[in-house]
C-alpha cells in the first residue's frame, strides 16, 4: 500500500505538519491527521518533536463533541523570529516577525540613492540591529533576514547576500520584490486559502508574485510573473526590456511622472530624487482634486486592468491583491479600474469571480514577503516551496536586462 498514510516521518513531513498548524490558527492532532493524510503514529511522533524543539505548543482544549475533548496546537510565535528587508532608491522598509508571520517592529529609513553599496550595506547593518534591539529579541531567535529590491544599476555584481551576512552576522536569503509581496500577502492573511492566487505588485515598476497552493511560483530564472512585460498596446513605445507598448512603459509609475512633466494643465513641482516619490506627488494631487492629475492615474490603470485580466485569465486566478507602494497610496484610483474590467471580461467569470482586493499592508508586503522567505525555510516542505540549503543562503535570481 502507498500515498499519505503511509508517509514516514523526515524533514519535510515535520514541515508540513508545520505550515498546516501555521495555515489553521490552532488545530488538533486529529484535524492533523485529516489535512495531511499522515498515520495517527507519525502525527503524534511529529508533534512531539515539533513541541520539544519549541515550535509548537498545546493550548486548551476543542469544544466537546460527546466524546473526550481535543487537544489543540498552536504554532509557539515568540519561539523564532525572522528580518525582512525591503531596499529601494527611495527608501529601505524593515520587519521583524514573529513565527506566524505577524509584525511585531518595523523601521523605514532614507533609501540607497547613489550611495557606494558598501556604505548603505553598513547604514542596514546598524539599523538591523536596532529593529532587534528595539523590542529585546534575543538573537539565537532570529533565524535570518530576508532582503528584496528592484534592479539597482551602481549594485550589478556586488555581492549583496554576502556582504550583508558578514556586516550582520544573519543567514540572507535574496529575492524580487514582487514574488515577495505576493509571498507576504499569503503569509499575513492578505490572500487565504485560495488555490491560485496572485499579488499585483506596483513599485518603481510593475510585477506581479504567483502563489498556487501555498507555494510561490518563480519559474525557470525567478522571473514569473513579469506583468509589467505583457503587451498593452502593440504600436506603442519601445520598453527597455526590448518589447514594445509594454503596460510599464505606457502605464508605469515612470510613464505616469514623464506625462505629468508634459501635462499643459498640471503644475506640479516634481523633485525628480526618485520615480516614486514624483508617482507619490501625482497621487496626492489626484486625492485633493485636481482633475489633471486624476486623469493620469485612471489612464494607467485602465491600462494595469487588461493587464490584470490577462493574468487571470492565464492562471485562472480566485484572488488578485493589489499591493507594494505604488499601490499604498494609489490604489484607491485602482482598485475600482481593475475590479470593472475582472467583473465585465474575466473570461471565467461564469465558473467562478475574481476576488479583487488591495492589500492592507501594502507599503510593507515586501519587507514582510522578504521575512517570510526565512520562515518559509522552516514551514514549507523542503520538496515543495524553496529550496534553500541549511544555513539559509540562496542564490541570487537570474539579473534581468537593465534600462
Amino acid at each position: 500500500m502507498s500515498g499519505p498514510a503511509r508517509a514516514t516521518p523526515h524533514a519535510s513531513s515535520k514541515a508540513t505538519v508545520l505550515d498546516v498548524i501555521r495555515a489553521a490558527g490552532t488545530i488538533s492532532r486529529v484535524g492533523l491527521i485529516n489535512a495531511t493524510g499522515f498515520t495517527g503514529a507519525t502525527i503524534s511522533t511529529l508533534v512531539r518533536k515539533l513541541i520539544d524543539e519549541g515550535l509548537v505548543v498545546e493550548t486548551g482544549r476543542a469544544e466537546s463533541t460527546g466524546g473526550k475533548r481535543r487537544v489543540l496546537l498552536q504554532l509557539n510565535h515568540t519561539s523564532r523570529y525572522a528580518v525582512g528587508v525591503h531596499l529601494d532608491h527611495a527608501g529601505i522598509t524593515y520587519v521583524l516577525t514573529n513565527l506566524g508571520g505577524s509584525v511585531v517592529a518595523r523601521l523605514a529609513r532614507a533609501g540607497a540613492g547613489a550611495e557606494d553599496p558598501s556604505t548603505v550595506v553598513a547604514r542596514m547593518a546598524a539599523e538591523v540591529s536596532a529593529l532587534i534591539d528595539g523590542v529585546d529579541v534575543e538573537r539565537d531567535r532570529v533565524l535570518g533576514l530576508g532582503l528584496v529590491s528592484p534592479a539597482m544599476r551602481q549594485w550589478e555584481g556586488y555581492p549583496l547576500d554576502r556582504a550583508l551576512e558578514q556586516a550582520t552576522g544573519l543567514p540572507v536569503v535574496l529575492d524580487n520584490d514582487a514574488t515577495a509581496a505576493a509571498l507576504g500577502e499569503h503569509w499575513s492573511g492578505g490572500i487565504g486559502g485560495t488555490a491560485t492566487s496572485a499579488a499585483l505588485y506596483m513599485g518603481t515598476g510593475i510585477g506581479a508574485g504567483l502563489v498556487i497552493n501555498g507555494i510561490t511560483y518563480r519559474g525557470t530564472s525567478g522571473n514569473a510573473g513579469e506583468i509589467g512585460h505583457v503587451c498593452v498596446d502593440a504600436n506603442g513605445p519601445v520598453c527597455w526590456c526590448g518589447g514594445r507598448g509594454c503596460v510599464e512603459a505606457v502605464a508605469g509609475p515612470a510613464a505616469v511622472v514623464a506625462s505629468a512633466l508634459a501635462h499643459p494643465e498640471l503644475r506640479l513641482e516634481l523633485k525628480g530624487v526618485s520615480v516614486a516619490s514624483d508617482f507619490a506627488a501625482v497621487s496626492r494631487a489626484a486625492r485633493r482634486g485636481e482633475s489633471a492629475a486624476l486623469e493620469l492615474l485612471e489612464r494607467s490603470a485602465r491600462y494595469v486592468a487588461v493587464a490584470a485580466r490577462t493574468l487571470a485569465n492565464l492562471m485562472d486566478l480566485e484572488v488578485l491583491v493589489l499591493t507594494g507602494p505604488g499601490f499604498a497610496i494609489a490604489g484607491a484610483v485602482y482598485l475600482p479600474v481593475v475590479r470593472e474590467e475582472l467583473e465585465r471580461a474575466f473570461f471565467s467569470r461564469a465558473a467562478h469571480p475574481v476576488d479583487v482586493r488591495l492589500s492592507r499592508s501594502a507599503s510593507t508586503a515586501p519587507a514582510i514577503g522578504a521575512a517570510a522567505l526565512v520562515l518559509q525555510s522552516e514551514l514549507v516542505p523542503l520538496n515543495e516551496g524553496l529550496r534553500l540549503p541549511e544555513n539559509l543562503a540562496a542564490a541570487e535570481p537570474a539579473p534581468l536586462p537593465l534600462p
